[in-house]
């Protein structure tokens, strides 16, 4: 009997030994960089500044060269990210400000929260720019903690919160990306045995722009660079913990930018390595953007993408990679690109429609993009100058810089992609009214004062 109850255990312990284990679900950090441009990173071009650890991240993972934002100006980026949809069907077609109201509708369902779902703790350290109100901050959209700025940096009122209070009206912005790194690193620390899910959004490279004493006079590119090899040294402070932890191998790593330079800001706004306009035009200079992922172990090293994916990519991506479980109740506009991550296949061939403060402007489907008429602008504090175009037809693969407009030569193609351009945007449906971001001051005290002294 005993010898029967020996042999059973044995038989059983074996068993269980050669089960096939459950994969521990992946970390995921998503790094945010604001206003960076295509040109500003060293495996992207940039000679004059020094990015080694975003750099490696690319060569020990994978580089995305035609990777888009969601948007040229940041709120409509970040909520893209976030949802995997076009911020045009929430609404949210601008920048909100501190005395906005309004922010990302309550009923968008998040990165965060999918994951939350599935068992991850989630974390935000940096600028969310979706609405300072209490019921839009982060802890109501499935974050569980909240540190930073919540919005620019530029911006009345910089204070920095955590959770839904504010801990400090005084914020020393020369040491913001350091903070910055010192509450992701802490986070890391605290979620370490656990899958977690930190996005970690810098207020940098936006305008007015500040580095640590160290890192002043360290680029040959000014402060504007200085700013970019701190948010490079910050990078590099991630991924030591995650080896210091033994985690590098169970954690996908991502660096991105939410919209291309603020080229208005000339020195101080960063370069689009060639790519016509930046940040708030819908030109490849204000979409396009330097991405790279990196998962020890999963993503083959030096692997190169070479064609369309976008930030609406990550949320169907991250569900694919984690199991977890999509909303079903609402239409997404990203697709999955795991299979492109692990160099196994490409992207769904999908058009992206291309918006500017609400407005369509353009579209892009394989190599080709089509744009519509533009009357130009003049230029202003704020905003760069651009000259007027016709109907432009561009081929992306040859044409990068948007320089030769195809549309004369290839009158048939360029029709069918305007035509395939709006087929796809009526049917995203009825969309909402644009969302109030604020309201003038009425001054008519000021200018009844000064009628006075006119008359």
């Amino acid at each position: 009997m005993r010898l029967f109850l020996l042999l059973s255990c044995v038989l059983f312990f074996t068993t269980c030994s050669s089960s096939p284990q459950k994969e521990t679900p992946p970390n995921i950090i998503y790094i945010f960089a604001d206003d960076l441009g295509y040109g500003d990173i060293g495996m992207f071009g940039a000679t004059d500044i020094k990015t080694p650890h975003i750099d490696r991240m690319g060569e020990e993972g994978i580089k995305f060269t035609e990777f888009y934002s969601a948007s040229a100006v940041c709120t409509p980026s970040r909520a893209g990210l976030l949802t995997g949809r076009y911020a045009v069907r929430m609404g949210l077609n601008g920048v909100f400000f501190p005395e906005s109201f309004e922010g990302m509708p309550r009923e968008e369902v998040t990165i965060a929260e999918m994951l939350q779902g599935n068992g991850y703790v989630t974390g935000l350290v940096g600028k969310w720019h979706l609405g300072h109100q209490q019921k839009f901050l982060p802890l109501a959209q499935g974050f569980e903690e909240y540190f930073g700025i919540p919005y620019s940096n530029d911006m009345e009122s910089v204070v920095y919160m955590r959770g839904n209070d504010v801990v400090s009206h005084s914020v020393d912005q020369t040491l913001l990306t350091k903070t910055y790194t010192e509450e992701a690193i802490q986070y890391i620390e605290n979620h370490k045995e656990q899958p977690f899910f930190l996005y970690l959004a810098h207020s940098m490279p936006h305008v007015p722009l500040y580095a640590s004493d160290e890192f002043l006079a360290s680029s040959e590119r000014g402060l504007y660079g200085d700013v970019i090899q701190e948010l490079d040294w910050s990078v590099g402070q991630i991924l030591e913990k995650l080896e210091a932890e033994n985690l590098l191998e169970n954690t996908l790593v991502i660096f991105s930018s939410d919209n291309g330079p603020w080229l208005a800001m000339e020195d101080h706004g960063g370069s689009s390595g060639g790519l016509r306009e930046g940040k708030m035009y819908s030109f490849e200079g204000g979409m396009r953007v330097p991405t790279v992922a990196m998962w020890k172990g999963k993503i083959p090293a030096g692997a190169v993408y070479d064609e369309m994916a976008t930030q609406l990519d990550w949320l169907p991506t991250f569900a694919s990679l984690t199991g977890a479980e999509l909303p079903k109740d609402r239409e997404l506009d990203g697709k999955d690109i795991s299979e492109v991550l692990f160099n196994t296949g490409v992207r769904e061939e999908d058009g992206f429609l291309f918006f500017e403060f609400g407005q369509l402007t353009g579209y892009r489907k394989g190599d080709w993009k089509v744009k519509r008429p533009f009357s130009g602008f003049e230029g202003a504090r704020w905003k760069n100058a651009s000259p007027a175009h016709d109907s432009l037809l561009i081929n992306l693969k040859t044409d990068p810089f948007e320089s030769n407009n195809l549309f004369e030569e290839s009158k048939e193609r360029a029709r069918a992609l305007f035509s395939e351009m709006e087929a796809k945007y009526e049917a995203l449906g009825e969309l909402p009214p644009p969302i109030v971001l604020r309201t003038p001051a009425d001054e008519s005290h000021y200018e009844y004062l000064e009628g006075k002294k006119g008359n």
